[in-house]
């Protein structure tokens, strides 16, 4: 059975990234899940894994980075996992588009039951080329994609002097606009 509980176990890993804030890559889910840690500890009867020491997970265009992940399932089968690490990173392309999330924050949960990812303490989320949210707390739920973000109070809470919330949102051209901007004789930039 063990093999059985390690690939249910990849599978909630992969979670940490497949619900991050915006829709991931949807041909991730079917890649084989690599892992590769300096040690792992697995318990059955309590269903938690954890995976120490340079943690990397990837999976298609999904990577984790860590220094632990910890990883829960409950008695109804949901999946719960942090990653934790000074800090914890991950990167994946956006479904349907050329463009990529990046996030990373001290402790990143992924809660299965919820569909929801929080990222806690240095938080930022930057959607390429340019979209950024920082704060002392992200909270990403899927489901409905609704983002809360949180300063904190004193300099170390957003990496910030002042640790408030900073967000930087670049204009979409749309397809309009960059044809104009594209032909003879259009606006010059």
């Amino acid at each position: 059975m063990w093999p059985s509980k390690l690939g249910i176990l990849f599978a909630c890993i992969s979670c940490l990234g497949l619900a991050g804030p915006a829709q991931g890559e949807r041909a991730d889910r079917t890649k084989p899940i690599n892992l590769e840690s300096d040690r792992m500890r697995v318990d059955d009867v309590q269903k938690t894994s954890v995976f120490e020491g340079k943690v990397v997970m990837t999976q298609g265009t999904l990577t984790i980075r860590a220094d632990k992940v910890t990883v829960h399932e409950d008695k109804d089968g949901y999946q719960y996992g942090t990653a934790i690490g000074n800090l914890a990173t991950f990167r994946q392309k956006r479904d349907g588009a050329d463009e990529y999330v990046d996030g990373e924050a001290e402790r990143i949960e992924y809660d299965g039951k919820l569909d929801r990812v929080e990222f806690f303490n240095r938080a930022r989320v930057k959607r390429e080329p340019a979209d950024e949210v920082r704060g002392n707390y992200i909270s990403y739920d899927s489901r409905t994609e609704y983002f809360t973000v949180t300063g904190g109070t004193g300099p170390a809470a957003s990496g910030s002097p002042d640790a408030r919330v900073h967000a930087v949102i670049q204009p979409r051209n749309t397809a309009e606009e960059a044809g104009k901007a594209a032909a003879p004789g259009g606006p010059k930039r």
